[in-house]
């Protein structure tokens, strides 16, 4: 896997030029494999930021983008696409190299981001941007969907790629420009998006790239100049994102956290269920807002099921992420690891039976790795079934009977992803119907990026993907005439 080659990685890239960050300041990436640093970027400060949202203000406000026909700018994209192509082996390294992803399942999520923005440029061909439509109170009416403006797209360290991809996709078709801050701790791809910008001819301001920490972000957030945020991450942040956002009536997509139930029915084997949970829990070490950390399974059938996960669990090998044996690599950082160990201990001290896991594999001394973890008799109430912990642990929750099971489902202030295990696909569809969350699956963590993402309740708000997923980088504007413009007639 080639290692990614960063033509100006102590330079940020603002309103179309690689520039000196005011901080003078670089970000460190640290590998969770070895604890090494294996890279550094600059560091945008507050001042960047604003730098950003200025060139990114007069690319929208004066530049040709949001004017381009639709054409015109899929045409763009569609070379942005190409240049991503042939440096898809570097985004896959990267991701890596920066957060201990397997080099088994990087070429898939990088092919994935890419195709975020292929998607895009497909309904790009059949949006209706200009729809003509009657009216009772003109002769003439049309329907206008407008780009919202500067975008802010603020992605996290887990999936760095493909979640920005899914933003700019949206972004870049609807006509809006945009500042791309990427995770501090996964900045690499952000860095080879930008260039492939700067090498497709997209013009100057519209693709920003400004790395930074939490007080540089929040400025950015807090820039009146920035017309809608779209963000992916946690929800505290989240919840700091819409209440700046909503203080000035700002535009916001939030894909935040989750806590999301997997239901296990009758008709579904324990052998099954344990390969099924076991498989998901420890892809990408549990790191993914979406995951199945909750196993809602009946009582009766509880003993066995533990006994069957932790069986499966047992066969997973931990190890580096370049080593194609294994099946699961580290923790992304010390922060994630320490955050893991403390839920292990409040899940122990509150009464729930640890089963398998619950340390560090005794055969890695260097590196943020984390044994598959399986928790029992754990109650909805407990914090390790109500907190995000974003790590390989799974809660075994008993229940009475469904009833009990989409109570306990719905039970929690996350709602973004879930599944029904069963072979009956009559008894999942009436299973997901009930559960209060965006995304359910049969028998397994399922998710279609060309289809609407996003969540319930405190899991955020808005959706990513597809047509409505764009809809959230438009304004609807309504235009009453007495004829038909000559351009549309």
């Amino acid at each position: 896997m080639s290692a990614p080659v960063l033509r100006h990685p102590d330079r940020l890239f603002i309103g179309g030029a690689w520039v000196e960050a005011h901080s003078g300041r670089q970000i460190e990436i640290v590998s969770p494999d070895t604890e090494q640093v294996v890279a550094r970027v600059a560091e945008a400060d507050e001042t960047d930021m604003d730098r950003a949202v200025a060139a990114a203000r007069k690319a929208f406000d004066e530049g040709p983008w949001q004017w381009m026909p639709p054409a015109e700018r899929v045409a763009a994209m569609g070379r942005l696409v190409e240049a991503l192509r042939k440096r898809e082996p570097e985004i896959a390294a990267a991701w890596t190299q920066q957060m201990g992803g397997l080099t088994a399942i990087a070429p898939y999520l990088t092919g994935r981001g890419t195709q975020n923005l292929q998607e895009a440029i497909d309904l790009g061909g059949t949006f209706p941007f200009i729809t003509k439509v009657e009216s009772k109170a003109s002769p003439v009416a049309y329907v206008v969907h407008e780009p919202v403006g500067v975008v802010a797209a603020i992605a996290p360290w887990n999936v760095p790629y493909m979640i920005m991809a899914a933003k700019l996709a949206p972004a870049l078709l609807s006509g809006c420009t945009i500042i791309i801050k990427p995770s501090p701790e996964t900045p690499l791809e952000a860095y080879i998006i930008a260039e492939c910008a700067e090498e497709a001819g997209l013009p100057a301001g519209v693709i920003n790239l400004v790395p930074g920490h939490r007080e540089a972000s929040d400025h950015l957030v807090c820039n009146p100049g920035v017309d809608k945020v779209s963000f992916t991450g946690s929800t505290v942040a989240g919840k700091r994102i819409g209440s700046v956002c909503g203080s000035r009536i700002a535009r916001c997509t939030l894909e935040l956290g989750g806590k999301s139930a997997a239901v296990i029915l009758d008709d579904f084997s324990a052998e099954e269920t344990a390969k099924v949970l076991a498989g998901a829990i420890t892809l990408v070490s549990g790191q993914v807002c979406a995951m199945l950390t909750r196993a809602i399974v009946p009582r009766r059938r509880h003993d066995e099921i533990a006994h069957a996960i932790a069986a499966e669990m047992k066969k997973v090998r931990v190890g580096h992420s370049d080593d194609a044996s294994v099946n699961m690599g580290p923790l992304a950082m010390q922060r994630q690891l320490d955050r893991v160990e403390s839920y292990i201990e409040k899940g122990q001290k509150e009464g729930a039976d640890l089963v398998t896991g619950g340390g560090r594999p005794a055969h890695l001394n260097r590196g943020y790795f984390f044994e598959p973890t399986l928790f029992a008799n754990v109650s909805n109430d407990m914090t390790i079934a109500r907190e995000e912990i974003f790590g390989p642990v799974l809660s075994l929750i008993p229940c009475d009977d469904v009833d009990d099971a989409i109570r306990i489902a719905n039970d929690s202030n996350y709602g973004l992803n879930g599944s029904v295990l069963t072979h009956d696909a009559d008894a999942a569809w009436k299973v997901a119907r009930r559960v209060r969350t965006g995304n359910v699956g049969q028998n397994g963590m399922r998710s279609d990026f060309s289809l609407p993402f996003g969540g319930y309740k405190q899991s955020g708000i808005g959706r990513e993907g597809g047509s409505q997923g764009l809809m959230h980088y438009l304004e609807t504007k309504t235009i009453l005439l007495d004829g038909a413009p000559a351009e549309l007639a």
